[in-house]
């Protein structure tokens, strides 16, 4: 497991990066490995604060927090206020784990989304209540299960009907016509559109 310090380390690093891009200007930070880790049920409470002032003392970028440890998620902000600028999202990659759902939908965040990425199942019925914003695409690389897209679109229908915003990434390695590529070829064309809309 990687050390706090190491930990705490990537993270001002990814601010660093992030600033020199931009020089104060919006960012997007993605820290979806680092929230996994964070999040770990061995990293101690404090340690997570220092991440979160770290957040809230770069208000010019805007962090997408996503884990699959929502529980825990969902027990650390129950006693802490979540940066204005940290969005909070789970990883709903099949029907199996939309409990998930629950665990965020009352977090007091700016934004609470999904992501159903890579998507290995029909969703069916879901509670979007409180969620924001849904991600969702295919799975990419040399193993990869192929996404049907009656799955994708009954999670936009959803969206649609429930006011959740819906952004469809990409196809990855297996088309909408069924047939193995390269991703960048298969695209991100859902119903013959591009969905990547983004929370207002």
């Amino acid at each position: 497991m990687l050390s706090n310090s190491y930990i705490f380390h990537l993270l001002k690093v990814c601010v660093a990066k992030a600033y020199l891009e931009v020089q104060l200007t919006l960012s997007d930070v993605i820290l979806n490995p680092l929230t996994e880790t964070m999040l770990y049920t061995a990293i101690v409470g404090e340690f997570i604060d220092k991440i979160m002032d770290t957040i809230r003392s770069t208000p010019q970028h805007r962090y997408q927090l996503l884990t699959k440890r929502a529980e825990r998620m969902a027990e650390y902000f129950s006693t802490r206020e979540v940066p204005v600028n940290a969005w909070l999202g789970v990883t709903v990659e099949s029907s199996a784990v939309k409990h998930r759902i629950d665990a965020l939908r009352h977090l007091p965040a700016s934004v609470r989304f999904l992501s159903c990425e890579p998507l290995i199942d029909a969703m069916g019925e879901m509670d979007l209540t409180n969620i924001d914003w849904v991600i969702v695409g295919g799975e990419s690389g040399p193993k990869a299960a192929p996404m049907k897209e009656e799955w994708a679109l009954q999670i936009q229908t959803q969206c649609e009907k429930q006011g959740s915003t819906f952004f469809f990434k990409q196809w990855g390695t297996w088309g909408s016509d069924g047939v193995k590529r390269n991703k960048h070829e298969n695209g991100k064309l859902l119903n013959g559109k591009v969905w990547q809309a983004m929370p207002a």
